[in-house]
């Protein structure tokens, strides 16, 4: 399986893969950065079909996590981790002891948080094993609704240097993904006023978020169909792609999920069509600005955490205005942007 001449690998610091025979954990932790000081990025557990669509998940969500951490100015530089499986089968507290202690052994180059499937519960037990992770209960806790309140305020944003306003009412979101962050997403999308689409893979998810929020369930497939303003990808990444953009009609791309272009060319080829995307690490950086507060010198703040997270909008602001000087897509111009920062430090 290559690794050095994959275009994710990137100039990667380390990779490392992890096995505990007893409990059998298959792990992956990739550290891409530490320019600006230890990687931090999520712990996401999912059942891959085959070893190397783990891999490219990973070093695909270790880099976004430098450049997400770097454009929100935090301290930290960029790692991710997988575990491999179906959390609903595999998930055990000798499992995640195990990834802790592979967490001890990187001596805090990278430190893990949670992130798809799973929880604070599930940190904790790795807690147990090592202090490299962060996102605890009593701590900062769940980065969920800064993750979800952050991206309302990316949708704003683009609407603001789109429309030249920031009133939700009559606007249309479709909603991919119907997860923790998506549904706070959802609450506030619904308290502002927007006429809410939504699909997932869990008919539990669709039937609370249709209930809660009044809004209209679709296929999984026809999502990418519907006449509405905003796109909002909030599930697995590369959903924008050379088979969905054709089909959409929104004006707007911005939602929480990572990694959103299947390729960075696909940037491009919305921008001509006349989307502005807000990317995705900027978009989505709520959560690991609220994970970076439980380290601050003077104890977590909340509404410290809130206020940083607020600045999500000008950064997007300041992407898109760029975007449009320089006739260069929104994803390019933050990656400058990171690339800036990482070289020029906070």
């Amino acid at each position: 399986m290559a690794v050095f001449n994959r275009v994710e690998f990137d100039n990667h610091e380390q990779v490392v893969f992890c096995s505990d025979e007893e409990s059998g954990l298959k792990a992956i932790i990739a550290v891409h950065n530490t320019n600006l000081g230890p990687a931090v990025g999520g712990c996401r557990m999912w059942d891959y079909a085959n070893d190397e669509d783990a891999v490219y998940d990973v070093l695909r969500l270790s880099k976004g996590m430098t450049y997400k951490n770097a454009v929100a100015r935090l301290p930290f530089g960029g790692g991710k981790s997988v575990i491999i499986g179906n959390a609903k089968e595999i998930k055990s507290e000798q499992l995640f002891r195990a990834f802790g202690r592979q967490l001890e052994r990187l001596n805090g180059s990278y430190y893990s948080a949670e992130d798809v499937n799973i929880t604070c519960a599930d940190v904790a037990i790795m807690n147990k094993e090592t202090n490299y992770v962060l996102g605890l209960e009593g701590k900062s806790g769940n980065p969920s609704p800064f993750t979800a309140y952050g991206t309302f305020l990316g949708i704003k944003a683009a609407l603001q240097h789109q429309r030249g306003h920031q009133n939700f009412a009559g606007v249309k979101v479709a909603v991919q993904g119907l997860g923790a962050v998506a549904y706070g997403l959802c609450k506030h999308l619904h308290d502002a006023g927007a006429e809410l689409f939504v699909t997932d893979i869990n008919q539990a998810a669709i039937d609370r978020v249709v209930s809660d929020f009044g809004a209209t369930a679709v296929g999984i497939d026809d999502i990418y169909d519907l006449d509405v303003d905003v796109y909002a990808p909030c599930a697995l990444g590369a959903t924008v792609n050379d088979l969905t953009i054709p089909r959409l009609k929104a004006t707007i791309i911005a939602g929480c999920a990572n990694n959103q272009l299947a390729e960075s060319r696909h940037g491009e080829v919305i921008r001509e069509k006349g989307i502005l995307y807000a990317p995705d690490y900027v978009i989505n950086a709520g959560g690991i600005i609220n994970v970076y507060y439980e380290t601050a010198p003077e104890g977590y703040s909340a509404a410290a955490s809130n206020k940083h997270v607020e600045g999500i909008f000008n950064t997007l602001t300041e992407i898109f205005a760029r975007s449009e000087k320089e006739q260069k897509s929104t994803h390019l111009i933050a990656d400058e942007l990171a690339q800036e920062i990482i070289k020029n430090g906070l």
